[in-house]
This record gives structure tokens, C-alpha cells and sequence, in this order.
């Protein structure tokens, strides 16, 4: 599993400027508690993460080696997520506490996953943004401007996998030390898919 994850995220955790701490999002509520949705934004990047490290160990359980399985989704809220895919509840709860222990553990890198829509929206904002600048720099004409499409949608494709990693590590995501499992229920999603939601709770770390 951790040799699945480390090639498939590059190994963005593995370094020494940002090492992330037990108490920092407690110790950030204590301080800036009053801030309106300042609790639910913490809570949501912690639950985005565990999200990604459940799926992680779901696909490695469900195959029997360390490789990510694409049948296997996830769609996260301030409460909790949900799991798609074929999953049995008990090897879901197995899951769910089994990435608690690895994060809790070191292995960071569990809460980056590269099927996350935060590498589709930086893939978009990125061509968006070259499009647009090409659009303005280079010449009317119809060829000059096609060839600039081309350019700016090429130019993203290389740069938003890493650069989406990236907006995940530092970003939408934040190793989940305060969450507790509460339950886990088959449910259906907002639009009606059937799914498993995983409830969680917030403690503060000491």
C-alpha cells in the first residue's frame, strides 16, 4: 500500500519543511474559534483526507495488492463521506479505522489521492487562465488563436497533476488527528446514488 501511494501522489509528503502536528487545528479553533465556519472548514479538510486514505486501504484490502482500485469512490462533507463502489459495511468500518491508525502512524501521504476533483478544477483553472492569456497575446487570427487553445489545454494537462497534488496536500485536505468514527450507514448521496455515509465527530487533540 505505502509503495502504491508514494508513486501514485510522488511522494509530496515526504519531506521536512511542512510536517503537520497533532494539535494544530485545535490549538487554531481555540485561537480563532469565533470566526464563522472556521470549525466546519477544519473539520471538512480532515474528513477529505480520510476520505482518500479509506479508499487507499479499501483498494488494498479488496485486492490483495498495493494499487489504487478506480471502482471505488468517495464524496466528502463537513460530517462525514461517502463511499461508492462495492463495499461491505464491516470491511468499510475496518477501513475507515485502519487509515486512522496510519495517519496517526506517519503515513501522510495516504490523504492525496490522484482521482481527486482537485485535480480536475486546477486542470480547468489552469486552462482557463492560458486560454485566456493566449487569447489576449497572440494574433485574431483563427489559426494563431487554435493554436494557442492548443497550446494553453497541453500546457495544463502537464502542469495540473503535480500543481493538483500540491493544492490537495496544502489546501482541501488536512491529516485527520481530530476525527472519530461514529457510524456508518448505507444511504444514498444528494443525488441518489446509492452509497455508504461514514459519520464523523470532532475531538480535540491535547
Amino acid at each position: 500500500m505505502t509503495n502504491s501511494v508514494h508513486s501514485a501522489t510522488g511522494s509530496l509528503w515526504d519531506f521536512d519543511i511542512y510536517q503537520p502536528q497533532q494539535s494544530q487545528d485545535s490549538q487554531l479553533l481555540n485561537l480563532l474559534g469565533f470566526v464563522p465556519g472556521l470549525k466546519e472548514l477544519l473539520m471538512l479538510r480532515q474528513v477529505h483526507a480520510l476520505e482518500h486514505g479509506t479508499v487507499w486501504v479499501l483498494s488494498e484490502n479488496q485486492q490483495g495488492y498495493p494499487q489504487d482500485n478506480d471502482t471505488l469512490g468517495g464524496l466528502s462533507t463537513a460530517n462525514g463521506f461517502y463511499i461508492y463502489g462495492q463495499v461491505n459495511q464491516f470491511d468499510l468500518q475496518k477501513a475507515v479505522r485502519q487509515a486512522l491508525q496510519r495517519f496517526k502512524a506517519g503515513e501522510w501521504n495516504l490523504a492525496v489521492h490522484p482521482r481527486c476533483g482537485t485535480n480536475t478544477s486546477v486542470n480547468l483553472l489552469l486552462t482557463a487562465s492560458f486560454a485566456v492569456g493566449a487569447h489576449l497575446i497572440l494574433p485574431r487570427g483563427p489559426l494563431e488563436q487554435l493554436l494557442g487553445l492548443v497550446l494553453a489545454t497541453s500546457t495544463a494537462s502537464q502542469l495540473s497533476p503535480e500543481l493538483g497534488l500540491s493544492a490537495q496536500k496544502y489546501l482541501t485536505t488536512a491529516i485527520p488527528f481530530n476525527l472519530e468514527l461514529t457510524q456508518i450507514a448505507k444511504t444514498q448521496d444528494f443525488w441518489g446514488h446509492p452509497a455508504h455515509f461514514v459519520e464523523l465527530e470532532w475531538r480535540d487533540s491535547q
